[in-house]
C-alpha cells in the first residue's frame, strides 16, 4: 500500500510536464497530443489529464526531457546574459522548446557582453543559488589578454588577500595567477564580483582586452565549440 501511494503521489497530469517541459502549452496539449506520439508506458494516450510518471511517459518515441535541466554552454562574444535586454540573448542559442520551461531556464552567474567561455545554466533555482552564494567560494577560472605587459608583481599581488577595489568595503579573497606569457594569463577566483578580473587587472594599471571562462566549479568546456552546448548530470552538483 504504501509503495503504491508513494507512485501515485509521484504522478502528474501528462499535460502538466509537456507544458512545464515546454512542449507546448496546457491549452495546446490536446491537440499537441494528437499530432504528436504521446505514451505511457509504450500505450499511446490522447487525454491530456491522463496521470502518470515523469520515466513512463515518452513523446514520438523519445523520452521526455530531464524535470532539472544543468547546461554547459560556451558563450560566444556579444551574446547577453539575460531575458529581457535588446540584442542577442544567450538563451536564443538553446532549443526552443527549453526556452519555453517553467521555470525559466537562467545563467548561473553572468558573463559580460564581450566575454566568451563557459557558463552553466539552469532551471533549478536551489542549484542555481547554491553554485552563485558568495559563501560557497565556487572556482572560476578566466584565460586573460593583456594590453600591456605585466609588471612582474601580479603573481604575489593577487595572492595576498590584499586588494581592495574601488567601491568594495572589504578585500579581495586571495587569486591565483598562472603566467602562459607577459600578456597572457590564468587567473583562478572564488569571487564574482562586477567586473572583477578587469577591474583587478586594472588595479595593476593593465587592460583586459579578451577575456575567456575555461572553468567553472570543477568543469570545462574540453571540445564545445563556441555557441555549443551540453547537458550535464545535474546529480553531480547536488551535495
Amino acid at each position: 500500500m504504501l509503495i503504491s501511494n508513494f507512485k501515485r503521489f509521484n504522478m502528474k497530469r501528462v499535460d502538466a510536464y509537456l507544458s512545464s517541459l515546454g512542449y507546448c502549452s496546457r491549452s495546446e496539449a490536446r491537440k499537441f497530443m494528437k499530432q504528436n506520439e504521446i505514451t505511457v508506458l509504450d500505450k499511446r494516450v490522447f487525454n491530456p489529464s491522463t496521470k502518470a510518471s515523469h520515466k513512463d511517459i515518452k513523446v514520438n518515441q523519445e523520452a521526455l526531457d530531464s524535470e532539472k535541466l544543468l547546461i554547459l554552454l560556451n558563450k560566444p562574444k556579444d551574446y547577453i546574459c539575460s531575458h529581457n535586454d535588446a540584442g542577442k540573448l544567450i538563451y536564443s542559442l538553446l532549443p526552443k522548446r527549453w526556452q519555453n520551461r517553467n521555470p525559466k531556464i537562467s545563467t548561473i552567474g553572468r558573463l559580460d557582453i564581450d566575454t566568451t567561455g563557459l557558463i552553466l545554466l539552469t532551471d533549478d533555482g536551489e542549484l542555481n543559488h547554491r553554485l552563485t552564494s558568495p559563501k560557497k567560494d565556487i572556482k572560476k577560472i578566466y584565460e586573460v589578454t593583456l594590453l600591456n605587459p605585466l609588471n612582474g608583481d601580479e603573481k604575489e599581488l593577487f595572492s595576498s588577500g590584499t586588494i581592495l577595489l574601488n567601491g568594495e568595503d572589504k578585500p579581495l579573497k586571495p587569486a591565483k595567477l598562472t603566467i602562459i606569457n607577459d600578456t597572457l594569463v590564468h587567473l583562478e577566483i572564488v569571487e564574482g564580483k562586477y567586473h572583477q578580473v578587469k577591474r583587478m587587472f586594472a588595479y595593476t594599471k593593465n587592460k583586459v582586452i579578451k577575456l575567456h571562462r575555461v572553468s567553472f566549479a570543477d568543469t570545462f568546456l574540453e571540445d564545445l565549440k563556441e555557441g555549443s552546448f551540453k547537458e550535464l548530470d545535474i546529480n553531480l552538483f547536488i551535495d
